[in-house]
């Protein structure tokens, strides 16, 4: 069962997607943050397969628009990489719609987030959300308040490609010291070869070099948040 839900933070109304996959059983709740360009057919594709995979998904709108051009996306997600407060509200906001499903097990929640959405579930994160899991693909990784991540309840997964020059190695380094200091479980994938956006068959679209979808690093990467999940699910 799949429907678009109305939701509001902070006075401005949002739309996400919302896929139940529980047959009526109370199941994990597993929350999807999209790319840069806003809540689109990737996301909501995600939410259909977590669906289908017996949680329910709800695919977060953190803008209020979709982007048609990278100059756009930029504009919309810039602010939100620059107010790790506002972006921890929107997330939050979103969290609490998928929270209030009637189907989801209480205490049994994850984000995941695709880029843009990785960095923000991470975000998410250090707001001290009560989260099992948090996975990113080809997420961003900086944050301004890297003394935050002491917050964060989750087990962190994070899937990259070791060719990705939007995340190179010295921000992937940092980010391990981040999360080792905070004293974290987390992980960290790559894939070898692999570019940004490697998880969206349109990861051309907008033109940025690096960006290419890779079928064997997106089928790796889905399989090892499903072992996560049933680690922190069980």
């Amino acid at each position: 069962m799949a429907s678009d839900v109305t939701y509001e933070v902070g006075g401005r109304s949002y739309t996400g997607y919302l896929a139940d996959g529980s047959g009526g059983r109370p199941s994990p709740g597993v929350l999807v943050i999209h790319e840069a360009n806003g809540l689109g057919d990737h996301a909501r594709k995600k939410a259909d397969m977590l669906a289908e995979a017996g949680y329910v998904a709800f695919a977060a709108d953190l803008y209020g628009e979709v982007a048609e051009t990278l100059d756009d996306a930029m504009k919309l997600a810039g602010p939100l990489m620059t107010d790790p407060g506002e972006l921890r509200a929107r997330c939050t906001g979103a969290l609490d719609v998928l929270r209030r499903q009637s189907n989801v097990e209480s205490g049994k929640l994850a984000a995941i987030g695709f880029c843009f959405g990785g960095s923000a579930a991470l975000e998410l994160g250090r707001s001290g959300a009560d989260l099992r899991a948090i996975v990113g693909f080809h997420s961003g990784l900086k944050t301004s308040r890297p003394e935050d991540t002491a917050a964060i309840k989750a087990r962190l997964l994070v899937c990259l490609g070791d060719a990705d020059p939007l995340i190179p190695g010295e921000v992937r380094d940092a980010f391990m010291d981040n999360v080792r200091a905070a004293k974290l479980d987390a992980q960290m994938l790559l894939y070898s070869g692999v570019g940004h956006s490697f998880t969206n068959p349109d990861a051309e679209r907008f033109g940025v070099a690096g960006c290419h979808y890779d079928a064997t690093a997106d089928r790796r990467s889905w399989a090892a948040m499903r072992a996560l999940f049933d680690e922190v699910f069980a």
